[in-house]
């Protein structure tokens, strides 16, 4: 794909000659949407069901339009519907990655969607917040999802991706994020649709990356909740266009009114004075 992989852009390569990559939170929102399209069709409308077991930024590819493709199913596995209602297959031969890999695919010897859901979640946190679910701060325990879980609702400003908050910022969106207690300013300014879309889509992908498998979503209720998400968004920016629209339009208006004021006196003047 022309554009890579999602991994080159969140994590790109330090001392790289190319040009800093940066995503803003359309690009990310449609990236999310993209992959759980990918998943909602392999989940729920293929003939037989397919779990693709390795979700993850780096099999997650980028089109010119940036447009996500999933890809990568050497270790997809088919789903008999029939042999199997809870769509669970052995996981005898399947090898995961370490921070997508879904806790019970451990435990037990059974690989489901759910599997997949789990993934996916972690995926989400990952796009938001720009960390890796391997870093070395997640220790002794604590894993990605704890750490949003923590810092959600008051202390957003601390895990969201401080290159997604700087380009959210309309209110100054020149603004460099240099330094930790600017991100705080900058998280203030950000406009309220904008702060929504962020919860909700650290909502979803909390939900998705819980413990319990029978507590995760499913990707139908997912695909569901993500296409509220980009109406509240994309409703917002047609909002925002009309207004600018119709403030041009009322200076044009309101130009031509002037116009009209200064020319239509000197015009009834000079017939007066002709006759």
């Amino acid at each position: 794909m022309s554009n890579r992989s999602l991994e080159e852009w969140l994590h790109p390569q330090n001392g790289s000659a190319e040009r800093p990559r940066t995503l803003d939170l359309e690009t990310r929102l449609e990236i999310v949407v993209g992959v759980a399209s990918a998943l909602h069709y392999l989940h729920h409308e293929c003939e037989e069901p397919i779990i693709h077991c390795d979700i993850k930024p780096s099999n997650v590819l980028l089109d010119d339009d940036m447009v996500a493709h999933v890809s990568d199913f050497g270790l997809a596995r088919l789903v008999s519907k029939i042999d199997n209602c809870h769509n669970q297959i052995s996981t005898s031969g399947i090898k995961g990655t370490i921070g997508y890999f879904p806790p019970e695919y451990g435990a037990s010897s059974q690989v489901s969607t759910k599997g997949d859901m789990y993934s996916f979640g972690i995926l989400i946190l990952e796009i938001l917040t720009g960390r890796r679910p391997t870093e070395e701060m997640f220790k002794d325990g604590q894993t990605l999802h704890d750490y949003v879980k923590i810092a959600l609702p008051n202390n957003f400003s601390e895990i969201v991706d401080a290159t997604l908050i700087s380009m959210g910022n309309e209110s100054s969106p020149t603004i460099t994020v240099s330094e930790q207690n600017n991100i705080f300013e900058i998280v203030d300014h950000l406009h309220p649709n904008t702060k929504k879309c962020l919860f909700s889509l650290f909502r979803i992908g909390l939900a998705c990356s819980v413990e319990p498998p029978g507590q995760r979503m499913n990707m139908m209720e997912v695909t569901k909740e993500l296409n509220m998400i980009r109406n509240v968004f994309y409703a917002r920016r047609i909002r925002g266009n009309y207004i600018r629209v119709l403030s041009i339009y009322t200076i044009i208006v309101s130009e031509i009114l002037l116009l009209i004021s200064i020319v239509f006196p000197f015009c009834f003047l000079t017939k007066l004075f002709l006759n």
